[in-house]
Formats: C-alpha cells, sequence, structure tokens
C-alpha cells in the first residue's frame, strides 16, 4: 500500500533556483517539482502539495506561521499518513520545537527538513534532504507509523526536532542534536533507532494547541555584564537567561538582589547553559546556588530554541493546570532529561 504525504512547502533555500538572467535566487513553483526531482516518482507514497502563499525567508518565520503549519497539519491530519515540512534552515529548529508542544497527541511522523544549497544546484544537499526526509514521512510497519514525533532530517540524520539546533552556517551537516541520540540514520541502509523514538504514554486523540505567549525574554549574560541592565528590561513574565557552565552567575550580592527583584515583580526565571552539551544543575557550584536561593527553574538540557518555544506555549495556557514552573519541569514531549545533570 502507497502511503500518501503531504508535502508543506514554507520557504526557505531549498525551494530556490537561481535566475540567470539576474543571478539572484528566486521561488520556483513547487507544483513542478517532480521535474526537478524525478526520483519522487519512483518512492513508495504519493505526494500532495500544499504551499504557504508567499514562500518566506525562515528569519520571517514566527508564531503566526508556526499555527499556519499546525492548521494545515489538522486540516489534513486524517488524509495522510505523514507530513515532511519544508523550511528555511536559520530557524528551523525554533519552527520545529514549536510544533513539537503544539501538536498533542500525535502518531504520524512530521519531518522537517531544508538545504544549505538551492535544489537546482550541482552540488545541492537539497536532493537527499527531501528525498530521505520523504522517506522517513512515510515510514511505516505493521500499519502503525515508526516516527510519531516531530522530528528534523537533514545531511543523513534524523533528530528530535526538540533537541536539535543549528550549528554551521557552511556545512551540509548544519544540525546536531547534542544531548540525545540520533533517531536515524541514512546510509546503505536507512535506519532508525526504535528505542529512542518518542511514543506519547496517554491515549490522547490528535488535537493542536494552539497557545502561543510572547510575554518572554531570552538573555546571554556575559563576563563583567551589569546585573543592573536586567532591571531596565521591559518586565516580561519568563526571562530565561543563559549562563554559564552547569549554571553558574557572578557571584555577588547585586547579582541576587536583582533576581531577587525580578521574582518579587513576578517574573519567572528559567536558567539554561551556553553550553551546546551538557546542562544546569543547581548546586553543582557555589556560584549557581543563587538560583536556588531565588526560585528560578532548572531548564535542564533544553536548547535554547527548545526553551523559548516551551516557555511561550505554557506561559499562561489554559490547557494547562497548575504553576508555569510546574508545568515547564516536566517532560512534555522528550524536549530535555528528566534529571539534573
Amino acid at each position: 500500500m502507497k502511503r500518501k504525504v503531504l508535502l508543506i512547502y514554507t520557504g526557505g533555500t531549498i525551494g530556490m533556483e537561481k535566475d540567470y538572467v539576474s543571478g539572484s535566487l528566486k521561488p520556483f513553483n513547487f507544483e513542478h517539482i517532480a521535474k526537478k526531482i524525478p526520483e519522487i516518482n519512483l518512492l513508495e507514497c504519493e505526494v500532495a502539495i500544499s504551499s504557504f502563499p508567499e514562500p518566506l525567508d525562515s528569519s520571517d518565520m514566527g508564531p503566526e506561521e508556526w499555527k499556519q503549519i499546525a492548521t494545515i497539519i489538522e486540516e489534513e491530519y486524517t488524509h495522510y499518513d505523514g507530513f515532511l515540512v519544508l523550511h528555511g534552515t536559520d530557524t528551523m529548529a525554533y519552527s520545529a520545537s514549536a510544533l513539537s508542544f503544539m501538536l498533542k497527541g500525535l502518531r504520524k511522523p512530521v519531518i522537517f527538513t531544508g538545504s544549505q544549497l538551492p535544489i537546482g544546484d550541482l552540488r545541492t544537499d537539497a536532493r537527499e534532504n527531501f528525498l530521505t526526509g520523504l522517506y522517513y514521512a512515510s515510514l511505516y510497519e505493521h500499519d502503525e507509523a515508526v516516527v510519531q514525533e516531530v522530528a528534523i532530517y537533514f545531511e543523513y540524520k534524523l533528530l528530535r526536532a526538540n533537541r536539535t539546533l543549528k550549528y554551521s552556517a557552511e556545512y551540509f551537516d548544519a544540525y546536531s542534536s547534542p544531548n540525545y541520540e540520533i533517531l536515524g540514520q541514512s546510509g546503505v541502509h536507512l535506519n532508525v533507532d526504535k528505542e529512542a523514538l518518542f511514543r506519547n504514554s496517554t491515549d490522547e486523540l490528535f488535537r493542536v494547541d494552539y497557545h502561543l505567549s510572547s510575554d518572554i525574554l531570552f538573555w546571554r549574560i556575559f563576563p563583567g555584564m551589569p546585573m543592573d541592565y536586567l532591571l531596565k528590561l521591559p518586565q516580561v513574565k519568563v526571562l530565561i537567561l543563559q549562563v554559564f557552565g552547569s549554571g553558574t552567575i557572578f557571584h555577588s550580592a547585586k547579582s541576587e538582589k536583582v533576581l531577587r527583584t525580578l521574582r518579587e515583580q513576578g517574573t519567572d526565571i528559567v536558567v539554561v547553559s551556553q553550553c551546546v552539551s551538557g546542562g544546569i544543575s543547581f548546586g553543582k557550584y557555589e556560584n549557581s546556588n543563587v538560583f536556588s536561593a531565588v526560585g528560578a527553574i532548572s531548564g535542564h538540557d533544553l536548547t535554547a530554541e527548545a526553551a523559548i518555544t516551551k516557555a511561550m506555549h505554557l506561559l499562561d495556557n489554559p490547557n494547562y493546570k497548575g504553576s508555569f514552573a510546574e508545568n515547564f519541569q516536566q517532560v512534555l514531549c522528550g524536549e530535555m532529561s528528566a534529571e539534573e545533570f
């Protein structure tokens, strides 16, 4: 039986071709994708296309566009076996992470991919990313989807979306999942690590939770930064602080005073690490104790992208019981380790 995959084209380099008159890149009509990649006809799946009215650079993708992708998936969920989202690479990890939190009770693959070079270039990575992305989006065994989560496929690797970050603007191997194993890998054989795949532990039916709040600020501290800067920022409900190592910050009375003031003003403070690998461990070093003292929230080993989109999804969300802090510390869809490092 041929599986049906819906291709959702949002924009990005993968959908561009060079105008040889002007020399600039322009989007092409994805309805003609089979002319660009005739191998698509050899796959054991049927492909339909849903395109954004105007292809967007990934830097223009945000909460409204995430909702647009989610709406397409919700409307077509019963009609297709899987979804392949073509997206620009710069913010793909944000969009894919956001969708992982929004799509509840997901039992089908939602695979994001893109490319570093346009699909028409001689040395492009678009062809392999596109074709193998389709493979994973249509992969079923015993009438059940093998992948039942939001994932990113890029340069031979299938990665959990909310564990992924873009670390290179130059190399084809542009994405990494430093704190979680690879879900699948493409080589001579197309492999899947079934033990690493996420599975919903409840019988929750598929639905979309569209709630996203923008009352959030992300701030990276740096040596010598005056802590008073944080009190001069617009007041927000959630401040995500990206701190040193496993959770340290300047050891001073002013640091604690500023953080306490923020907490007294009603701001929840989430702490994530500037390190690519590893995570937060309050109490491991003395200079992390201030966060426990003021009631900050450990981000464990969340990527910055997942921490931001998780906070956007949970803040003031009426579909969750309990406080923001209680909900943020729960593992929702495999986005972080259950325990601190």
